[in-house]
């Protein structure tokens, strides 16, 4: 059974190394003057990271078979994606996504 010091000083250094990695991105490019091609192509991550987490959400993996779909996920993509299209807010994107999944869960 690991210490207490070793847990404290574990729990410490994760955070730090987390807090690092966050930071130094910022501090990095805030001495660097960026390329407007490198902003264009940057302002498309958001978008990118948020449709594979969405497609990786919309099927089930199984070894060997074809993927399947998650007719919740699906059912709750729906007015998720509506709502995108009208308001063009990842805020209200993620709420109308987290209000529709709950109240298919809770349903079926």
């Amino acid at each position: 059974m690991p210490s207490f010091s070793f847990v404290v000083l574990t729990i410490f250094s994760t955070g730090l190394v987390t807090w690092l990695s966050r930071i130094m991105p910022f501090w990095i490019l805030r001495k660097v003057k960026l390329s407007p091609k490198v902003i264009e192509f940057l302002s498309f991550v958001p978008i990118v990271i948020m449709s594979a987490l969405w497609f990786e959400n919309l099927f089930h993996q199984n070894v060997g078979y074809l993927p399947t779909v998650d007719w919740p996920n699906l059912f709750a993509s729906v007015p998720t994606v509506i709502s995108a299209i009208i308001s063009r807010s990842l805020l209200v994107v993620v709420v109308v996504g987290v209000i529709s999944l709950a109240v298919i869960r809770m349903y079926f």
